[in-house]
């Protein structure tokens, strides 16, 4: 709710701060505030989503089962493999075609197709997070939990994942930060998200100084309100005896 209230502040300042700021930013305030709006979604909804696909293939990864982790190994490896800015304009352009030779009929706008891109992308990498840091659950644990007779399911949800959960913190926290930036990318395919819009205006107005300098200080305080409550929730996992 803190976070909530303090973007809404943020996008509250851009479009009222911004219109006093001369030319060619005041009369256009309303445009860096949409487009910084459209950022924080692409974040928000790529992280919640990419901590899923993350968990379940970092589980895969660690799996007996050499079929789920051939699968996971192979998603990691091409996403790590290959540029973020291929990946949004396979998505984008690629995709719907491959599927729809198969039958499936999926159609995907700008902001889905920035989503999945940016998803799967962030998920490859937090899925190493979180393996690394299941792996570093010392194996007493399990053993413990196997003694006391839980299951497999149990052992993992109840036992390794809260330890796991305090290691992973601060990269996830990392790996979230990196996605609101790279959400700028997503302007390839035309999605009017913050970097779309300094471009636009910088061609129009011909001053890309001013314009760069302004959507890098939002850019900036995007991120400077992230980190203080990402900072807050991995001091609270911290906590001794939570």
């Amino acid at each position: 709710m803190g976070a909530a209230i303090a973007f809404y502040a943020l996008f509250w300042l851009i479009s009222v701060v911004f219109q006093v700021l001369p030319e060619p930013i005041g009369s256009r305030a309303d445009q860096f505030r949409d487009g910084a709006e459209m950022t924080l979604r692409l974040t928000v909804w790529s992280g919640i989503l990419g901590l899923g696909v993350g968990t379940l293939a970092g589980l895969g990864r660690l799996s007996s089962n050499l079929i789920l982790r051939s699968v996971a190994s192979f998603y990691v490896w091409v996403i790590r493999g290959t540029p973020l800015y291929v990946q949004i304009l396979f998505v984008y352009n690629a995709l719907p075609a491959i599927l729809q030779s198969i039958g499936i009929n999926l159609t995907l706008d700008e902001f889905a197709s920035g989503v999945l891109a940016l998803t799967l992308n962030v998920g490859a990498y937090n899925s190493e997070v979180i393996r690394a840091g299941i792996a570093a659950v010392p194996r007493g644990q399990t053993e413990a939990a196997r003694s006391l007779g839980l299951g497999s399911l149990q052992t993992m949800t109840s036992i390794v994942l809260p330890q796991a959960l305090r290691i992973v913190t601060p990269p996830l926290v990392n790996n979230l930060v990196g996605l609101l930036k790279d959400t700028s990318l997503v302007a390839v395919i035309s999605l009017l998200e913050l970097s779309l819009v300094a471009s636009r205006i910088s061609s129009e107005t011909f001053k890309p100084v001013p314009v760069l300098t302004t959507v890098a200080l939002v850019y900036l305080a995007l991120t400077t309100v992230l980190t203080f409550f990402t900072n807050a929730l991995e001091r609270r996992l911290n906590t001794p005896g939570r």
